[in-house]
């Protein structure tokens, strides 16, 4: 159990002491893996590592994500022992592929070695990838997460969050099963970790500058239990977010996810309108959270930019949706009821949507946890000169509360921006707001559960890494196939 906490802690440091909250520590992330791994090897049969894998991953995501305690008790009303049953419950379904890993590493490692540390990476990147994208996919907190700093963020720009976390987990593996006579393991091990200090100052960037914009990120702070109440928090978010959008001088002004709570129908009269004649001419924008839609074509949970000259405006609809939140499963209507979510139940946008083009920039939005699929986020990339040269993330995380959750999710805008070597833009309704660099490195931010504006100049770039090339074409299938190539020629090993 303190490994698996310690997994936790690694991918985003949860206290304000010892560390900065919020800071990654790779090489405890590493020891936190190589644990499991050295108790996989003295477990006595394939049924004895699967629940050991499975209280190591059940024990692991529950600390990860138990931030959805908050939603459910504090602002869903559900009660204190029944949410924390649903999280566990929810972590420990989750934590099954991660069961199945820990049995395929003990049935096909025969031993310790070489082959080991490869088969047990495979089996765990594939347990990774699994939890991030099938059934809708939930990959938050991820061991990748745990290396936007340190030697192998060197590597993200070649492998993606997956990528590397198969790489972190070979590191984990062979600390466990080189031995004092495999030193030829500890040096290939060295090598990947000296080469990741030194790659950046050998090889430098894969994209290059494409001028700057000056922006404007709004943070509202509109607590969530008021959010969508017509007397307080939709009052509240009206007013402010107005006066800001009306007062903001930078050449793009971003408000978070559903800053403004209401279908444009039903703002108050007028209210649209001045909207829309603010940014009319001149030489700013705007990009706003908001919900559009209607009752017999259904709704979206969209962004949408106000510029000069437009004849309407610019839309991006969210793909990837919240389920519960934003799409409801079948027989589950009374789930949305109980959360009190209004239009808890949204059409889904097209993957791969167009940018908006603003000031010699192409700003590509995506909405909440819609940045934690990078594989999504890579489609853009299709065509490079259509790619984006600018991340634009909103956000409405008050779901959770003062919780470690804003950092986690800053990590994976962080990851991102890493991956695609664009910088972040992120307005957020309690935090992170934040512009983050091409390198991931946050160069400003705002105070958290606080209402503020944040300006700042965001330096576009242009170019492909090498993820954005791969990913774009073929999606994640080229690290499926390397870790099941190894997973079938060690069971074909194992058989002989």
């Amino acid at each position: 159990m303190i490994a698996s906490c310690a997994n936790t802690a690694g991918a985003s440091w949860p206290f304000d002491y010892i560390f900065h909250r919020g800071e990654p520590l790779w090489w405890l992330q590493v020891a936190a893996l190589a644990a499991l791994c050295w108790g996989l090897t003295r477990t006595g049969s394939v049924r004895l590592a699967a629940m050991l894998g499975l209280l190591f991953a059940s024990v692991w995501l529950s600390t990860t994500f138990w931030w959805l305690y908050v939603s459910m008790h504090t602002y869903a009303g559900l009660h204190g022992g029944l949410a924390a049953i649903a999280v566990v419950g929810l972590a420990a379904a989750l934590g099954a592929y991660y069961a199945a890993a820990c049995a395929i590493f003990k049935k096909l490692s025969q031993g310790s070695g070489p082959a080991a540390a490869l088969i047990f990476a495979a089996a765990w990147t594939c347990a990774e990838m699994a939890r991030g994208t099938w059934l809708t996919g939930f990959g938050w907190g991820a061991v990748g997460y745990a290396h936007v700093e340190g030697p192998l963020a060197f590597y993200i720009p070649w492998l993606g969050a997956y990528g590397v976390g198969a790489l972190a987990a070979w590191l984990s593996a062979t600390v466990v099963h080189a031995g004092a006579r495999r030193v030829g393991q500890l040096a290939a091990a060295a090598a990947v970790l000296c080469a990741g200090i030194l790659g950046p100052q050998v090889l430098g960037a894969w994209s290059q500058p494409a001028g700057s914009l000056q922006v404007t990120l709004l943070q509202g702070n509109i607590p969530q239990d008021e959010k969508f109440q017509p007397g307080t928090g939709v009052r509240d978010a009206l007013r402010w977010y107005g006066d800001q959008l009306q007062r903001s001088t930078s050449s793009l002004v971003v408000a978070p996810e559903t800053a403004i709570p209401l279908l444009p129908e039903q703002l108050p009269d007028g209210y649209w309108q001045a909207l829309q004649q603010r940014f009319a001419s001149g030489t700013q924008a705007a990009m706003i959270g908001i919900p559009l839609g209607s009752y017999t074509e259904g709704y979206t949970n969209s962004v949408i930019a106000l510029y000069p000259g437009a004849v309407a405006p610019w839309q991006y609809d969210k793909h990837h949706l919240v389920p519960f939140g934003e799409f409801i499963p079948p027989l589950f209507k009374w789930f949305t009821s109980l959360m009190n979510i209004p239009l808890g139940d949204f059409n889904r946008g097209a993957v791969g949507q167009p940018s908006f083009a603003w000031q010699g920039q192409r700003l590509a939005p995506n909405i909440c946890y819609e940045d934690l699929f990078g594989e999504e986020l890579g489609a853009r990339f299709a065509d490079p000169q259509l790619a984006p040269t600018i991340f634009v993330n909103v956000s409405n995380i008050g779901w959770f509360g003062d919780s470690f959750a804003i950092d986690q999710h800053r990590s994976i805008s962080r990851m991102r921006a890493l991956e695609f070597e664009r910088p972040f833009v992120r307005a957020t309704n309690t935090g992170a707001t934040a512009i983050l660099d091409h390198r991931g490195r946050v160069t400003a931010e705002l105070p958290r559960i606080t209402r503020g504006v944040l300006e700042g100049t965001v330096e576009g770039r242009t170019g492909l890494t090498p993820f954005a090339w791969w990913v774009s074409r073929w999606g994640l299938w080229p690290i499926w196939l390397v870790a099941l190539g190894i997973l079938g020629w060690a069971w074909r090993r194992h058989s002989n």
